[in-house]
């Protein structure tokens, strides 16, 4: 996505600046003019500070046209040096010689040090990236400093000595000023130099990648993993696996979550459950020869195929929601041995599609995220009626009727505002924005719109306690780690270990407790623009009166309240085609992009009688999630344990023939002799 118009000029200001001072010091040191070069040097300094701090896209610019940091700090010194030789008389530059030995010295270091520090990085790159498992076996270190790992920062920081003493000389004529600089940036260098080889000592260094794979398989033969949750994607879909740690965690048996980038460690949310990052296939495949039998699947993605090679394991697909779109019947789903849905509308979706899915490996488990919501209660109790607005994203087929962002979204907003009874919480889509710029747009006038009603609301608000900020401390230290900024991965596996006992239980006490405070610390006629990670959308769900969506799961999953709900239509589609190709609209109020049904939709929010949808939603309710009893958890851990023992029965029939088969296989190890033909007699 191109920069924003407001960055361009900082980044060509920046940029010009940047030049101009490096002309005006080329200028100086050919002239010479100490306090033009004095001046320009300082500028250039202070503009290299601001590229490192502020502006990392132009240093990458400047790398891609082999103008790197390095280069830049070589020209400058180097000016520096010509300026002296041409301000002294020819007799000084023997004095000048050793001078510039020690500066070639230091760029000889800074280089070595590079070069050792790449060292350092592969040998603390190991094939395995743990969470909650004790992994001290192999010898986790702290990473090393910051600055030895990056070379821009660190040439600026250790050679600014050398550069302030060549500038000192040059205003005082003294070489000893040089001397002083360069000997302090030759001694930071070695100091950091050391620091690295030492952790490249058998000792310093952790375990290879043979000792670690060696310590894997011993952790799985002892924990000994029944199921295991399986993610990979991009960096924003992290969510798709954070809905599912919850029912995972509460399953019986010892279950697992396997990831495939190193980069989706830390975005999983606080969980006890152990979790193994396997980035390389063969390194996957050790877990053919584990005792886990089932991996579950909330999503698709290239590297699954890699995964469903393993013959020990049973696949089934979760999916990370449920909708009336095409991409909840995706005919990838028919690579899984099971296909798991929230109700009978999904089973019935697959055969609809034929996309390869068969009806007898459709199993029925409800929403075990959903126990948690808290079904209707009645109307708005409040002076307030709270409306949530949980629009979808843009998608990425281009299909306008994808997300209301763009069309009603505006329209919507505004006629929630107007009415003076409704306080709106609005929580878009973390991708909102992603692929489509207007979507984007759309996103932040809204909230614009949000800021300017709040400006103009007053009224009572709750009296400033401490009870939040005591509960996020207490969540947030039950449920984030002490970690450096600069902490690499075995670092945080270090930090990371094993759980201590009962922490999930604490975090979910700490979890209810928070999002009490939370809406108890928030004025009730106050909009709300929900954007963290906390509130959830289901904490969102048990607040709201009403929801105003788009065509995607967060309907199906708001039905489980029961509350009344509304759909926009920005698809083009008449209202009763509208209805008959997305069936989760049916028991819902369908919103034109104008938003003209808004007044009539909030009076039967307000009054009850006049709903006429609460049968429907309640029939569509049971269609879409299954029954209410048995609860949800517990059918997602019968389907587990079910398709648990399918594995171990597949597991015991190939090892049974296999032990069938082996002694008339010959083995191939044994070095064969071939026998000579007889001779003809």
């Amino acid at each position: 996505m191109p920069a924003p118009l407001s960055r361009i000029p900082a980044r060509a200001l920046v940029t010009a600046l940047l030049a101009a001072a490096f002309c005006a010091q080329a200028v100086a040191a050919l002239r010479p003019h100490v306090p033009l070069l004095l001046g320009a040097t300082a500028l250039s300094l202070a503009v290299e500070g601001v590229l490192l701090r502020w502006q990392r896209g132009i240093l990458s610019a400047f790398a891609k046209s082999h103008a790197d940091i390095t280069v830049r700090h070589v020209l400058r010194d180097l000016l520096l040096v010509v300026c002296l030789l041409r301000l002294g008389e020819q007799h000084r530059e023997p004095v000048y010689t050793p001078l510039i030995a020690g500066l070639l010295a230091f760029y000889v270091l800074h280089c070595a040090i590079q070069a050792v520090s790449v060292l350092v990085r592969r040998t603390r790159t190991l094939p395995v990236v743990t969470r909650n498992i004790d992994a001290a076996a192999l010898r986790l270190s702290p990473a090393p400093p910051i600055l030895l790992r990056r070379p821009g920062p660190r040439l600026l920081i250790f050679g600014l000595p050398a550069t302030a003493g060549l500038l000192a000389t040059a205003a005082a004529d003294d070489p000893r000023c040089a001397a002083l600089g360069i000997a302090l940036s030759l001694g930071l260098a070695l100091l950091g130099l050391y620091d690295l080889l030492v952790r490249l000592l058998p000792s310093r260094r952790p375990a290879g990648e043979r000792e670690t794979l060696e310590w894997l398989d011993a952790w799985l033969a002892e924990y000994r993993p029944t199921v295991g949750l399986y993610f990979s994607g991009g960096a924003a879909s992290a969510y798709q696996a954070n809905m599912w740690l919850e029912p995972l965690a509460k399953l019986d048996g010892r279950p697992l979550i396997v990831l495939r980038e190193r980069f989706m460690v830390p975005k999983i949310a606080p969980t006890d459950v152990p979790v193994l990052c396997l980035p390389k296939v063969s390194t996957l495949m050790r877990l053919e020869e584990s005792s886990l039998q089932v991996l579950i699947h909330p999503s698709n993605s290239g590297k699954t195929s890699q995964v469903l090679r393993i013959p020990t394991l049973k696949h089934t697909f979760v999916n990370h929601g449920e909708s009336d779109k095409l991409s909840s019947c995706n005919p990838y789903a028919k690579a899984y041995d099971e296909v798991w849905v929230a109700g009978p509308a999904a089973r019935e979706r697959y055969a609809y599609a034929e996309v390869g899915v068969e009806d007898k490996d459709v199993v029925e488990i409800g929403r075990p995220q959903l126990d948690d919501v808290r079904p209707y209660a009645g109307p708005p109790s409040g002076a307030c009626a709270t409306v949530l607005y949980a629009p979808t994203w843009e998608g990425w087929d281009g299909n306008p009727g994808n997300t209301s962002v763009i069309e009603a979204g505006e329209n919507l907003v505004r006629a929630l505002l107007a009415d003076a009874g409704v306080r709106l919480l609005y929580k878009p889509h973390p991708l909102t924005g992603s692929v489509d710029p207007r979507a984007g747009a759309a996103d932040l006038r809204i909230r614009e719109l949000i800021t300017a009603a709040n400006r103009e609301r007053t009224g009572e608000r709750p009296r400033d306690t401490d009870e939040l900020a005591l509960r996020t401390e207490e969540l947030d230290r039950l449920t984030t780690t002490a970690v450096r900024a600069s902490a690499d991965q075995v670092e945080r596996m270090l930090l990371q270990s094993a759980p201590e006992p009962g922490r999930a239980e604490a975090v979910a006490r700490a979890t209810t407790a928070w999002e009490e405070a939370y809406w108890a610390s928030l004025p009730e006629w106050e909009h709300q623009v929900v954007t963290a990670t906390r509130p959830t959308l289901y904490a969102c769900f048990n607040e709201a009166d009403l929801l105003i969506s788009d065509v995607s799961s967060v309907i199906s999953d708001f039905l489980a309240s029961g509350k009344p709900y509304a759909v926009a239509n920005t698809s083009g589609l008449a209202e009763d085609v509208f209805r008959k190709a997305f069936p989760t609209v049916r028991a819902g109020t369908v919103l034109t992009p104008d938003a003209a049904g808004v007044p009539e939709l909030l009076d039967a929010v307000r009054h009850p009688e006049k709903d006429r949808l609460v049968e429907a939603r309640a029939e569509l309710k049971r269609h879409l999630l299954g029954p209410d009893e048995p609860p949800s958890q517990v059918r997602f851990n019968e389907a587990v344990q079910s398709l648990c023992s399918v594995a171990g029965e597949h597991r015991a029939r190939m090892a049974e023939r296999l032990a069938a088969e082996t002694p008339e296989i010959p083995d191939q190890r044994r070095s064969f002799t071939p026998q000579r033909p007889a001779h003809p007699a």
